[in-house]
């Protein structure tokens, strides 16, 4: 069965958020909502060596969106059904039978579901699902100056770019199997050793 995902290459990010400003632009998403949200990720700090102070800090960029994934905790927590599985792999939201329960938020690890204070609804990443269908790409995609971003069916994805696993933050893939395709950052393997953080977290909603 097809299944569409998002490539990205965090070695090629330049945290520039074109990818997050051209998905709000395209869905008219209001202050507050962002479908596509870029962390910063920082570490590292800086040691004593005799008289001189060494750096040992690091920094790198993941854009995050619905992974669409394969799994998907919001189909099977949703209490009005609101949320489908296209044939090719795409989640779809339907507002008009959201509750507004939030239950979809709490539960995905990706955090990917955003709540819309105005109409009491949840929102999400469509994967831009009438460009799709036109034969154009997701518009975080086409708007990415150093083309970090891809999309495309998840095999060939990982045929042209390999099985990653994810990176600090993302949570382990077996949760929801998100399809989702990362090429890491060199300084991602530290991580497991150093202190890292979120930097931006309260832009990107982050617990």
């Amino acid at each position: 069965m097809k299944q569409y995902a998002f490539y990205f290459d965090s070695s090629a990010c330049s945290g520039c958020k074109a990818c997050q400003a051209a998905c709000k632009d395209k869905h008219g998403l209001p202050v507050g909502i962002l479908w596509r949200r870029v962390y910063e990720i920082t570490g590292g700090t800086w040691t004593q060596r005799g008289p001189a102070w060494m750096s040992t800090v690091f920094a790198y960029n993941i854009s995050l969106a619905c992974n669409h994934c394969d799994r998907p905790i919001c189909v099977e927590i949703c209490p009005a059904a609101a949320y489908t599985k296209r044939a090719d792999g795409i989640v779809q939201l339907d507002s008009n039978k959201c509750l507004g329960c939030r239950y979809c938020r709490w539960a995905c690890p990706y955090g990917a579901p955003q709540y819309d204070e105005q109409t009491g609804q949840m929102t999400k990443c469509s994967l831009c699902i009438d460009n799709i269908d036109a034969g154009l790409p997701p518009a975080c995609v086409a708007a990415c100056p150093m083309r970090a971003l891809d999309f495309g069916e998840r095999t060939e994805l990982e045929a042209r770019y390999g099985v990653i696993a994810p990176v600090s933050p993302l949570p382990e893939a077996h949760l929801t199997a998100p399809s989702l395709v990362i090429t890491p950052h060199s300084a991602a393997r530290r991580t497991a050793t150093e202190t890292t953080e979120v930097g931006n977290r309260e832009e990107v909603g982050a617990s």
